[in-house]
């Protein structure tokens, strides 16, 4: 395993931002986001300190998204170990956690249900704040501009305890979808992110139910 890389303060400081928004909400911040919570004047100041940890080794930049930040497992990993963070102790067991990969869910039936599960992964637990039960294959760029893409395998926490604005898996009829949750005057939305694609309103009546909580994304080749 390499050594942690050296962070400045602030770069550290920004790298704590991305981990607690992605444990928040599901997604990273924008760069207009850090700069308006640590006080830059710019995104441009954001973009600077993003493209130094980039070189450093502790996340990936993906270009083209205004969320396009992704956390790198083993270098997280190595900071975390090296801040004492208790999810990485050196036990198996409890480093590793062994989640479901969730393909096509059947309408009306249980997303968790046997026959909707294509195989099952082991992955490290430091990548997420909050613990999820399942993996869902996101199929469709609709939520591109939070960073997640097609393909992509989003951890999800299997519950209905969510606050607005942010990124759930929601059944909708027949359908299983991953959209930004917005409540207002008694009205649920559903928000996409990517304006190619239509706002979800959730119609008076229409079956409608959370099936869990974004709380981390990863990619394929990360669990290769």
């Amino acid at each position: 395993m390499s050594d942690s890389p050296k962070l400045t303060a602030r770069q550290q400081q920004i790298l704590d931002l991305i981990q607690n928004a992605i444990s928040r909400t599901g997604a990273p911040p924008t760069r207009a986001e850090i700069a308006s919570e640590l006080g830059f004047k710019s995104a441009n100041a954001a973009e600077e300190h993003l493209q130094a940890l980039a070189r450093k080794g502790v996340i990936e930049l993906v270009s083209g998204t205004s969320r396009g930040i992704r956390l790198r497992s083993d270098t997280v990993r190595n900071i975390n170990a090296a801040r004492g963070s208790q999810f990485n102790l050196p036990i198996p067991g409890l480093s590793q956690l062994v989640l479901p990969l969730i393909g096509r869910v059947a309408a009306g039936s249980p997303i968790l249900a046997q026959e909707h599960v294509d195989q099952s992964y082991t992955v490290e637990d430091s990548l997420f704040a909050r613990k999820p039960d399942y993996l869902l294959k996101v199929r469709g760029m609709s939520m591109r501009d939070a960073g997640i893409m097609d393909g992509d395998l989003l951890a999800v926490q299997a519950t209905t305890d969510v606050r607005n604005g942010q990124i759930v898996v929601a059944r909708l009829g027949d359908e299983v979808t991953v959209k930004r949750l917005r409540r207002a005057g008694g009205q649920i939305e559903l928000l996409p992110e990517n304006p190619d694609y239509p706002i979800i309103t959730v119609q008076p009546g229409e079956p409608f139910e959370i099936e869990g909580l974004a709380v981390g994304l990863i990619r394929n080749t990360m669990l290769m």
